[in-house]
C-alpha cells in the first residue's frame, strides 16, 4: 500500500469537497510547497485527528499478552509436525508481542531456541537461550536450556574443526565499516541537458554484464502484508515477519522493539540504528504509518535521517540559487562534477551530489503535474501526520526545534513541509526493491523461484537515470551485511573502496547488453515492452512520472502499428481450423490465410483465456494441497484447449507448460518435467528475449531437472546457458550460481 488506506483517502477526499469551489481554487493555484503545507496545517482540524484514531486502531502495534500466548501455541503446533521455520516464525511473533521481562517473553525465546537448534542455526540457538535466562525463564525449565546450550557448543566446535562455516553466520565486526556504499565506475559519468536533465553516459566501451552502479538506498520501508509462504507451503507470513525492518535481511530470530509489537529486526546493531535514525519517532505512530502507507512513511524517514541542520542547508542553498542561471542550459549534455556538498555555482537539478541527503532533495517533486485533489490528500496527510508526532519529542536530530517547555518551536513545520516534499518525489522517484522467493517443491529438490517486491526504497544516483521501455541494464538488489562490490573495478569517481562491511540496502546496476562510448545508461520504471503494448506504457508512464516515452522500444511499435494501420497480427494466437496466425481487428480476429477466412470475436477469445487461467489457479492450489496427480489431470485438459487456439509462443502456453513440468517434478518424473519445462522455455524466449534474467531462471531449474534425472550429458550442456545468464543479471555470487557450479563440479 502506497498511499493511504481507503477510508483515509474517503476521509481526505469529503474535506476536498467541502471546500466548496473557492477553497478548491485558492488551494489549486499554491505552488511553493510550504505554503501548500501550511494551508493543509491550517485546514487539519481535531476530527481529522479522531478519525486517524478510529482508523489506526485496526492496525494496532501495541504489545498483547494475549496474542503472544496465542502465537507462542501456534508455533507449538508447527514444532510438533517439524515444521521449524513456521515454529520459529510463530515464536519471533509471540517475542515481538511480550511485555518486556514478562514470563511468556522468555517461554517464546526458550521455544524459538529449540526450533533454530533443528534448524542448524546454533548461534542464533545461543542467543536465544541467554535472552530466555535474562528475561526470567522459569527455574524449574533451565535444564533444558542448559542441556541445549551445550549441544550447540558441541555442533559449533565440530564445525569449527571441519572449517565449515554456521548458517547464517554474519561477517565479523572487526572488518572495516563504509559510510557509504554509492559509487560508479570508471567509464560512467553523470551528465545533463535541458532535455533529458541529469543522466548517467557511457564515456567508454562498456560489455554486458559489466557494473556500472553500486548505489545505497538513503531509506527504505518494508511492504507490510504481502503473504510470504513457509518452505512446507503449509503456512503464510507476511514480508514483516520475515525481513529486517531497517536493511530487510531475511531473519528467522528477530529481535523486537522493546516499545512496540511491529517493528522487528536481524540483530541489536540494526534495531540500534533505527531507533537512533528514525524509529524513536515512528514507534508512537507506528499504527497511523500503516494507515497512511509506504510512501508517506518513507518521507517521513528520510527528513528524519537528514535532521534539522541537512535540511536548513538544503533550503538555503536552494532559495540562493532560484534567481541565479544555471551553467548548463545549452543543448548538448554537458558532464557534472561530483558535488558532496552544495555549492553556489550551480542550480540543485544541474548538480550531481552522489549519496549526500543532497542527492534526494535535489529531486524534482513535480509539484504542478500532481492533480489539486492528489495535491489536497498528500498535504493533508502530511499535516495530519505532523500534528501527532507533536505528541512527544523532537528526534535527537531536529531537537533545537523545542523550547524551554519542551513544546515545538513555530520553524519546526520546516519538518512538515520537507515530508511533503519528499513525498511529492517519491511518487516518480521511488523504487520497488525486489528480492527472488525461492521454495523447494514438496518432496523434491527442484526450486519453484518468483521475484516479490518487499520494500519501498529512495535512491540518489539511481533515481537519476532515465527510462526505457527496453532498458540495455537490469537491477539486482543486496540486503543485510555486504562488501562493497566495486572492489573488482580498476578505478571508481568516489573514495577508498578496500575491503568494506556495510549492512543497508544497495542496488547494483549491470549492463544487459554491449554499450558504446557516450550511450546513455538507461533504466526500467517498470513499464516493459515484454509485459505491455506500447499504448498501455504510455498510459501509465504520464500518469505516474508525467511524460510521453519516445524510447526505441516505442518508436519502433508505433511505427510497426502506422504501417498496418488497424490491423495487427494477433501474437501468439492462431486459427482454430488452419493453424495460421490470426490478425486483430477492432472487435474480432481473422485468420491470416485468405482462402480459410475463419474469424472469432475478440470477446470470445478473452473467455477461452480466462477460462485457461482459471485452470491454472485450480491446478496451483491442487499442488500446494500436495494433490499433483489431480493437478496434472486439469493441466492436460487446459494445455488441449490452449493448442486449439495458441501457438507455443504465448505466454500462456509458458505457464502451462512451467506448472506441469512443476506437478511432475513433484511426482519425481524428472524427463518428463524437463520435456515439458523445454516447452515452456521457447514462450519465455519469445515473450522476454534470448538476454532476459526469466530465460536464465527457467534454464536454471531445468539443470536442476536433468541433474535430478541422472542425465549428465544434457546437465552440463544447460549450466553454461544459465550460467551465463543469471551472472549478465544478478552477478558472479549469486545463490543459483554457486549451485550451478556446485552441480557441474560433481558431474565432472
Amino acid at each position: 500500500m502506497d498511499l493511504p488506506c481507503p477510508q483515509w483517502v474517503r476521509h481526505v477526499e469529503q474535506k476536498w469537497t467541502g471546500l466548496g469551489p473557492e477553497g478548491r481554487e485558492r488551494f489549486s493555484f499554491l505552488a511553493d510547497i510550504n505554503d501548500i503545507f501550511n494551508n493543509a496545517l491550517s485546514l487539519t482540524h481535531p476530527d481529522d485527528l479522531n478519525t486517524l484514531s478510529i482508523i489506526s486502531d485496526k492496525y494496532s502495534v501495541k504489545k498483547s499478552p494475549e496474542r503472544a500466548s496465542e502465537f507462542r501455541e501456534q508455533g507449538n503446533l508447527s514444532f510438533k509436525v517439524k515444521d521449524y521455520t513456521a515454529a520459529a516464525l510463530f515464536y519471533s511473533k509471540g517475542i515481538c508481542h511480550a511485555d518486556k521481562n514478562a514470563e511468556q517473553l522468555s517461554l517464546c525465546y526458550a521455544n524459538r531456541s529449540a526450533a533454530l537448534f533443528y534448524l542448524s542455526l546454533y548461534k542464533e540457538c545461543l542467543e536465544d537461550i541467554r535472552q530466555a535466562l535474562e528475561a526470567g525463564y522459569p527455574s524449574h525449565l533451565r535444564d533444558k536450556l542448559i542441556t541445549r546450550k551445550t549441544a550447540c557448543l558441541n555442533q559449533l566446535s565440530q564445525l569449527e574443526k571441519s572449517n565449515t562455516p554456521a548458517p547464517n553466520n554474519p561477517p565479523p565486526p572487526s572488518q572495516k565499516r563504509s559510510d557509504s556504499l554509492t559509487c560508479t565506475s570508471h567509464g560512467v559519468s553523470v551528465y545533463f541537458s535541458p532535455g533529458k536533465g541529469r543522466h548517467l553516459l557511457a564515456t567508454e566501451n562498456k560489455l554486458a554484464g559489466e557494473v556500472v552502479l553500486v548505489d545505497e538506498a538513503y531509506g527504505c520501508v518494508l511492504i507490510p502484508g504481502i503473504k510470504l509462504i513457509t518452505e512446507t507451503e503449509k503456512t503464510v507470513f507476511d514480508t514483516e515477519d520475515r525481513h529486517c525492518h531497517h536493511c530487510l535481511s531475511r531473519t528467522l530470530s528477530s529481535v523486537p522493539c522493546p516499545n512496540c509489537s511491529y517493528a522487528r529486526y536481524c540483530d541489536e546493531r540494526c534495531r540500534n540504528e533505527a531507533w537512533s535514525q528514525w524509529h524513536q519517532w515512528e514507534c508512537a505512530v507506528g499504527a497511523d504509518l500503516l494507515v497512511f502507507g509506504v510512501l508517506p512513511h518513507l518521507a517521513l524517514r528520510v527528513a528524519l535521517k537528514a535532521g534539522q541542520k541537512e535540511v536548513r542547508s538544503a533550503k538555503e542553498s536552494s532559495c540562493v540559487m532560484e534567481n541565479q542561471p544555471g551553467l548548463f542550459k545549452r543543448d548538448s549534455p554537458a558532464r557534472l562534477n561530483f558535488e558532496g556538498h552544495y555549492t553556489k555555482s550551480s542550480e540543485h537539478t544541474d548538480c550531481y551530489h552522489g549519496n549526500s541527503y543532497l542527492g534526494i532533495y535535489s529531486l524534482l517533486p513535480h509539484v504542478g503535474e500532481h492533480s489539486p485533489s492528489l495535491r489536497f490528500l498528500l498535504a493533508v496527510t502530511t499535516a495530519t501526520l505532523y500534528k501527532k508526532l507533536q505528541g512527544g519529542p523532537p528526534s535527537d536530530m531536529w531537537a533545537s526545534c523545542e523550547d524551554d517547555r519542551g513544546a515545538w518551536k513555530p520553524e519546526m513545520s520546516m519538518l512538515g513541509a520537507t515530508v511533503l516534499r519528499h513525498l511529492m518525489q517519491l511518487r516518480c522517484n521511488a523504487q520497488a526493491v525486489t528480492a527472488i522467493r525461492v521454495t523447494e517443491e514438496t518432496g523434491t529438490s527442484v526450486q519453484s523461484s518468483n521475484e516479490i517486491r518487499i520494500a519501498t526504497a529512495i535512491f540518489p544516483v539511481l533515481s537519476l537515470l532515465n527510462h526505457s521501455c527496453s532498458p540495455n541494464t537490469s537491477i539486482f538488489f543486496t540486503t543485510g551485511f555486504k562488501t562493497n562490490q566495486l572492489t573488482q573495478f580498476s578505478g571508481s569517481s568516489q573514495g577508498d573502496h578496500s575491503e568494506t562491511l556495510h549492512s543497508g540496502v544497495t542496488v547494483t546496476l549491470r549492463t544487459s547488453k554491449d554499450l558504446t562510448a557516450g550511450q546513455e545508461i538507461l533504466h526500467c520504471y517498470g513499464p516493459h515492452c515484454s509485459r505491455m503494448t506500447v499504448k498501455e506504457r504510455q498510459r501509465l508512464l504520464l500518469e505516474q512520472y508525467f511524460f510521453t516515452c519516445d524510447c526505441v522500444a516505442c518508436q519502433r511499435e508505433q511505427t510497426e502499428n502506422k504501417t498496418s494501420e488497424d490491423v495487427n497480427t494477433a501474437l501468439g494466437l492462431k486459427c482454430g481450423k488452419c493453424e495460421q496466425p490470426l490478425q486483430a481487428y477492432v472487435e474480432r480476429y481473422v485468420c491470416s490465410r485468405p482462402s480459410c477466412s475463419h474469424q472469432i470475436a475478440s470477446a470470445e477469445v478473452q473467455k477461452k483465456l480466462q477460462g485457461l487461467q482459471n485452470l491454472l489457479d485450480q491446478a496451483f492450489h491442487l499442488m500446494e494441497r500436495d494433490r499433483s496427480d489431480d493437478a496434472l489431470r486439469i493441466l492436460k485438459s487446459a494445455s488441449s484447449q490452449a493448442d486449439s487456439i495458441l501457438t507455443d509462443t504465448h505466454p500462456v502456453q509458458g505457464e502451462l507448460a512451467d506448472a506441469t513440468a512443476r506437478a511432475y517434478a513433484t511426482n519425481g518424473d524428472w524427463s518428463r518435467a524437463a520435456s515439458h519445462l523445454k516447452r515452456s522455455i521457447v514462450a519465455i524466449t519469445a515473450q522476454y528475449g534470448e538476454d532476459s534474467v526469466e530465460l536464465g531462471q527457467q534454464f536454471f531449474k531445468l539443470a536442476q531437472l536433468h541433474f535430478n534425472g541422472g542425465d549428465r550429458r544434457a546437465t552440463l550442456s544447460v549450466i553454461p546457458k544459465a550460467c551465463r545468464l543469471l551472472s549478465l543479471h544478478c552477478g558472479p555470487h549469486c545463490e543459483e550460481l554457486q549451485e550451478l557450479q556446485e552441480m557441474e563440479h560433481c558431474l565432472k
